[in-house]
């Protein structure tokens, strides 16, 4: 069994928008829409939970209908942080029963592609995690207190990551149930939970498309890329 946790819990102040960022509608259709369909189209993914708070359920669940999206199993609350809001999704898989995998991934990521999502569950198969990444371009320094030049990071060996991620569900669940509440709150990624609790993460190549919303420049980019695809 593996269940898609789609992360919808997001204020987005950044976009200056009255409302989330995810819930935008966008080329005719709520940016949600487009992550949740593309989990539901996928033959990988048995069932999908999503984060997301109380009041905007009933309009998620208009847009299920509308778009014909069938493998909802429930909502979960989201937490005080992204990684707590991930552990309320786990919690709610627990509590359908469990998983074998679990892949995650933000509402406001609508360009998510068939072939990332299977290459983030077939990677599955020898390793704990996995997530997708993006070689660097820039030059990287590691500064001091001071904001000092130190050090030199070697490109080679840097790489932004994306989501989704995916895991052994039982082991990252357990991790998640590890560790303490201040050990949590400082935890800024999926994949460093899994690394700090010593499970293997490994990555294949992320995609260039696969944005998150942000900011209202991020909009335009997303109406280059659709252009794109079409």
């Amino acid at each position: 069994m593996t269940y898609a946790l789609i992360l919808s819990g997001g204020i987005g102040n950044r976009m200056g928008a009255d409302i989330p960022k995810q819930y935008i509608e966008f080329g005719g259709k709520p940016i949600i829409s487009y992550s949740l369909l593309a989990f539901d189209c996928h033959p990988l993914i048995d069932r999908i939970v999503i984060v997301a708070e109380s009041q905007w359920r009933g309009e998620i669940d208009k847009w299920l209908c509308e778009y014909k999206i069938k493998k909802i199993a429930g909502y979960a609350g989201p937490g005080e942080t992204r990684q707590y809001s991930i552990i309320s999704g786990l919690k709610e898989i627990e509590r359908l029963g469990g998983a074998d995998k679990v892949i995650i991934h933000d509402a406001a990521r609508p360009l998510v592609s068939e072939e990332l999502i299977t290459s983030c569950i077939e990677g599955l198969e020898d390793c704990d995690g996995v997530m997708p990444v993006l070689p660097a371009k820039d030059t990287f320094y590691l500064l001091d207190e001071q904001g000092m030049v130190s050090n030199l990071l070697p490109r080679s060996l840097l790489a932004a990551g994306q989501a989704p991620e995916s895991f052994d569900y039982k082991k990252y669940y357990s991790a998640n149930m590890s560790l303490s509440r201040e050990e949590i709150l400082k935890i800024n990624g999926s994949s460093e939970l899994a690394l700090k609790c010593g499970l293997s993460v490994k990555t294949v190549p992320g995609d260039e498309r696969n944005i998150k919303i942000t900011t209202p420049n991020d909009l335009t980019l997303l109406e280059a890329y659709m252009e794109e695809r079409k």
